[in-house]
């Protein structure tokens, strides 16, 4: 897999990752915690700062522990079986984003088992401290790695393939992107939006980011399955 084509994995595994929604609904919940609190705005956003910068932090660590795990087993290119094996889970949790992400009632809860989910909401409300809210954000991105850990995967599998710096670069993209739905929001609570209207937004709109994370984990598995196996194929023949 040549640079851009390693590069372009990396950015659509990127895009899924922000269509997942965990770290975006616990965002809310703070903030919708703190402003019950009276808390001033300055305090509000001192907090949802160090939420966002704890899920980047942990997306970067979990990307790059992937990948040096990946680096260590096969060097810098994974023999095929292991791409083709990185495409079917692609398809696998494709169908269980489909099937699953969301539970079948009104609002935007998801997957999220109740204790863990109650667990987070506990935490919410408790937070007070910038270093709790970091902890935050790095927990609500522990808490979804069943879903994003096939996109942190194939992004892993084409850094390794990237020339020096490059993968710094590579880190930084996905880690970029990934954070594209959370800064959002961010930035929308920064400017003072209510967060009743970027929750109406999202329950709107649940079941085209639920179909759009499905269809690009099935995109970005056939397009590593044509690229690194079967393209691979023509070269051999």
């Amino acid at each position: 897999m040549d640079l851009i084509s390693s590069l372009a994995v990396i950015t659509l595994a990127a895009l899924i990752h922000a269509s997942f929604q965990l770290s975006v609904s616990v965002l809310l919940l703070l903030s919708g915690h703190s402003l019950g609190s009276r808390h001033s705005h300055l305090r509000l956003m001192r907090l949802t700062t160090s939420f966002v910068i704890g899920a980047g932090t942990m997306t970067a660590l979990l990307l790059t522990f992937v990948s040096f795990v990946l680096q260590n087993l096969f060097g810098s290119d994974a023999p095929q079986i292991v791409w083709a094996m990185a495409c079917g889970i692609m398809f696998g949790v494709a169908v269980s984003v489909w099937l699953f992400y969301y539970r079948h009632e009104k609002g935007t809860t998801t997957w999220l088992p109740r204790n863990i989910a109650d667990y987070l909401s506990h935490r919410t409300k408790a937070t007070k401290l910038s270093g709790e809210a970091f902890g935050l954000g790095l927990t609500s991105v522990i808490g979804e790695l069943l879903f994003i850990l096939a996109p942190i995967g194939a992004s892993a599998l084409a850094l390794i393939q990237l020339p020096g710096a490059w993968k710094l670069v590579g880190v930084a993209i996905y880690v970029i992107i990934s954070m594209l739905s959370l800064i959002l929001v961010w930035v929308l609570i920064g400017g003072g939006r209510k967060i009743a209207d970027v929750q109406r937004w999202r329950e709107t709109n649940k079941n085209f980011l639920q179909f759009s994370a499905g269809a690009g984990l099935l995109i970005l598995g056939i397009f590593m399955y044509t690229t690194q196996i079967a393209g691979l194929n023509l070269v051999i023949k």
